[in-house]
């Protein structure tokens, strides 16, 4: 396997060099500055794109970073009937490099930060928020309009908007949610991007099949560590009653509410349940030994306390579901989500069990499953995917439904991180798939060293990193959600 892994990596680094003879070797990385051949300074330039106005400039040396609003129809297929400002962000070093397209899915992040394609490529990122995460939501919200082929649409209309400028290559990137939507964006659009990242990327192609999900559950990590996980999930339902008495003060005291999903009972199981995934998402094997060893003699205050910093007690609150209803709606209309058992629990303590999304969303809001959508994506991805990259962590449990390529895809790759969980990168890859994977990337964006192709083991990341602008750990979010 090895080998074989060894010739895959020299062969493709290759065959793209030989295929970009010429144009694939960048120059070395420029200083940062204004766009090349242009008179106007790069703000000028970004505010010249008709719809888009300035929020704030922010300072980063070696940077220009920008906060952006872009005027966006609510309805592509209809543009006549409204607007709505998108939030944008650009991280901008020079035109004369390739450009990242990063979105998570959710909000945008207004802080500069670069995430790992942009630091392999050494290049700019443009960061978009996804429509109907707020602000970036039409008033009044036709939520009609919030599916997968109106966010595309979103995308490719920035990118024709930015692309006058920022002319060399592209390529998408995205985790999570975030990475679906590069994927989706490609599928749609395939003939925008250069290439396509995308982190940890579900796909539960029939919504009502999730058996992956409970093998997963059952072998992931240790059978120490899955039973001490275990035994405190179905200790805090055991106990519900003398917990929930303390869920009911916590939640009087910070003014919590329960509208959205029903009651203080259905908040408490959501939570309890989302227990064992939210370890596996966000921790590491060695936190096992944060996890009470004897669920049985622990206090109700270490039970409280282990389910709270995993799961979060104020999550299904309405405050708490309040800024992800627009995921809760494209999960329960388009996306699907993980419905999972629990064979370690007697069913008499588990009175609603996994919830679906309608429970999450305002009951003013009407939802309606399309089980065709994500069949078509997978479908495209298995048939035509070219130059993407699929990135999982081992333990993760999102990647239990994941991405493959088949037959009809090329220069397309699916790699899982050994031990890692929701925050999976490149860097974390088994050497020969890291080198592979950086190689790609580098000949994706145009700015493949001529080394690389004489040894593809030599492929790093261009800029040196930073330990501000480079965020490698995942980012904790206290629910089940990608």
């Amino acid at each position: 396997m090895r080998k074989a892994l060894r010739r895959l990596l020299v062969l493709a680094v290759l065959i793209g060099t030989l295929s970009t003879a010429g144009t694939a070797t960048a120059a070395p990385p420029r200083a940062p500055g204004p766009a090349t051949g242009a008179s106007q300074d790069i703000r000028d330039r970004l505010l010249a794109i008709p719809g888009m106005s300035l929020v704030e400039e922010k300072p980063y040396t070696g940077y220009r970073f920008f906060v952006l609003n872009y005027t966006q129809p609510v309805d592509h297929r209809h543009p006549s009937r409204g607007t709505f400002q998108q939030r944008v962000t650009v991280l901008h070093k020079d035109t004369e490099r390739p450009t990242i397209f990063y979105t998570g899915g959710y909000t945008v992040s207004t802080t500069p930060s670069r995430r790992e394609p942009t630091q392999i490529v050494d290049g700019n990122q443009v960061s978009m928020e996804y429509r109907y995460f707020t602000p970036s939501r039409p008033d009044p919200a036709d939520w009609s309009k919030l599916d997968i082929r109106q966010a595309a649409d979103d995308q490719h209309r920035i990118f024709k908007a930015l692309q006058p400028i920022y002319r060399k290559k592209w390529i998408a990137t995205g985790g999570s949610k975030g990475g679906m939507t590069a994927t989706y964006f490609e599928r749609f659009h395939p003939r925008d991007m250069d290439g396509v990242v995308a982190y940890v990327a579900p796909n539960d192609v029939v919504d009502d099949e999730d058996s992956a999900y409970d093998r997963f559950l059952a072998r992931v990590g240790t059978a120490e560590c899955r039973d001490r996980l275990n035994a405190v999930q179905r200790e805090a339902l055991v106990r519900r009653e003398p917990l929930e008495r303390r869920y009911a003060a916590y939640a009087a005291d910070n003014g919590y509410t329960f509208t959205t999903v029903g009651s203080l009972d259905r908040a408490y199981e959501a939570v309890v349940l989302d227990y064992v995934w939210g370890f596996w998402q966000y921790g590491r094997l060695a936190d096992c030994d944060t996890v009470p060893a004897n669920a049985a003699t622990a206090s109700d205050e270490e039970i409280w306390d282990s389910v709270d910093t995993i799961s979060g007690f104020s999550f299904y609150t309405d405050q708490g579901l309040e800024p992800y209803t627009p995921y809760y709606y494209q999960a329960g209309t388009q996306l699907g989500a993980p419905t999972i058992h629990f064979p370690s629990i007697e069913k008499k303590y588990v009175r609603y069990g996994y919830q679906p999304p309608r429970n999450y969303v305002p009951r003013s809001i009407p939802m309606r499953f399309q089980p065709s959508a994500m069949p078509d994506v997978d479908r495209w991805v298995r048939r035509h995917a070219r130059h993407m990259l699929f990135v999982y962590g081992e333990n993760d449990p999102w990647g239990a439904e994941r991405f493959r390529v088949g037959p009809g895809a090329r220069d397309s790759y699916v790699f899982t991180a050994p031990g890692m969980n929701h925050g999976a990168n490149v860097a974390g890859l088994a050497a020969e798939q890291k080198a592979l994977a950086t190689a790609r990337i580098l000949h994706w964006a145009g700015v493949a060293p001529a080394a690389v192709a004489a040894d593809p083991s030599a492929a790093r990341p261009l800029a040196p990193y930073d330990a501000r602008l480079d965020r490698r750990d995942v980012e904790r979010e206290m629910t089940l959600r990608p």
